[in-house]
């Protein structure tokens, strides 16, 4: 049974980091930003049946909820614990195989993915959020945060200028960062 252990604040007023008895992947991460995007994962699906949900990321052991600003977290949090406990894991879609060949993946972005893994992404993820890296033009980076990250107000300019500052100094000063939302 899946049990949720604690709730966490994000730095997003809107999104809460809800912690889990029961690690859900190993290795993905999965963002949706609304109902059509969760049809096929029984999960988010089933979160987005809550009334005021709009936004579900889950990895490992939790899941953050973005709510709607006119919508009380009281609204939304009984429902999710009963929701979770009754909820059967098995109906999680599996995980994807990553094959990487190597001549397709680029030195820059394994370096870059590398950095991201060890000095940023973990950081994220204790605030209920990730990115993901969504493509190399040039020097031009571009990603897409996820989760309590994907509409806070200090990920879409603080983070990402810090990120784009740790990647000049640790791969090439002539990157770029830039949201793939807005690109």
């Amino acid at each position: 049974m899946l049990i949720v252990q604690d709730v966490d604040l994000t730095p997003n007023p809107q999104a809460l980091k809800f912690i889990l008895n029961e690690r859900l992947l190993i290795k993905e991460a999965r963002n949706f930003k609304n109902k059509q995007e969760a049809e096929n994962d029984p999960l988010a699906k089933g979160i987005f049946e809550i009334e005021g949900v709009v936004s579900v990321f889950y990895m490992d052991r939790f899941i953050t909820i973005e709510k709607d600003p006119k919508v009380s977290w009281g609204q939304i949090q009984r429902p999710f614990v009963n929701f979770m406990k009754n909820f059967d894991k098995s109906l999680i879609p599996p995980e994807k195989e990553v094959v990487i060949n190597s001549e397709e993946e680029n030195e820059m972005l394994k370096k870059i993915n590398e950095i991201l893994n060890f000095r940023v992404r973990p950081a994220l993820a204790g605030d209920g959020g990730g990115l993901e890296v969504t493509g190399i033009e040039g020097y031009t980076v571009k990603i897409r945060y996820q989760g309590a990250c994907g509409s806070c107000p200090s990920s879409i300019r603080g983070t990402l200028v810090a990120i784009e500052n740790l990647l000049k100094r640790e791969v090439n000063p002539a990157i770029e960062v830039v949201s793939a939302d807005e690109y």
